[in-house]
């Protein structure tokens, strides 16, 4: 997947210094009890949509543009679920990054799920109740997701 063009340009300037990014983070769930997952093209783990603020983008805005970009599905946000920095994380070509993570709940309004973009190699709904394996922080977002306190978690 190619890093955005706004990255490349800070890294024109800063080298592989520290970089912090806002990623954001979907838990899509239908009326069938499945969840949206994509196989990631770089890591072939199963996941959750994600993806990386852009200059000038609202946050619930961008997690719909990468839920469409990257599935297909048209969906709408629901509720902030978490708000989250994650550690540090140095990439092998020495870039350094930071996340600061939003991660929302959104429902599907139209479209088919399938792969839509160069980041993913599948993608399909998931009955909850019968996963393929997901990162920590991705099942207590899910967690949070079926919830049904509706106020986002803060790390303190």
């Amino acid at each position: 997947m190619p890093t955005p063009k706004f990255i490349l340009e800070l890294r024109a300037k800063i080298g592989h210094d520290p970089l912090w990014l806002t990623c954001l983070t979907a838990v899509v769930l239908d009326d069938h009890d499945q969840v949206l997952l994509v196989r990631r093209a770089d890591s072939g783990q199963w996941s959750l949509v994600a993806g990386i603020l852009e200059p000038g983008e609202q946050p619930a805005v961008a997690v719909v543009r990468e839920i469409l970009e990257e599935t297909a599905v048209v969906a709408e946000v629901e509720r902030l679920l978490n708000v989250e920095s994650f550690e540090p994380h140095t990439y092998p070509n020495g870039d350094q990054v930071q996340f600061l993570d939003l991660c929302f709940r959104c429902r599907p309004i139209s479209g088919e799920a399938k792969v839509n973009d160069d980041e993913s190699t599948d993608v399909r709904w998931w009955p909850l109740d019968n996963l393929p394996p997901l990162r920590d922080e991705e099942l207590r977002f899910l967690e949070r997701a079926l919830s049904p306190d509706p106020l986002p978690h803060y790390v303190t």
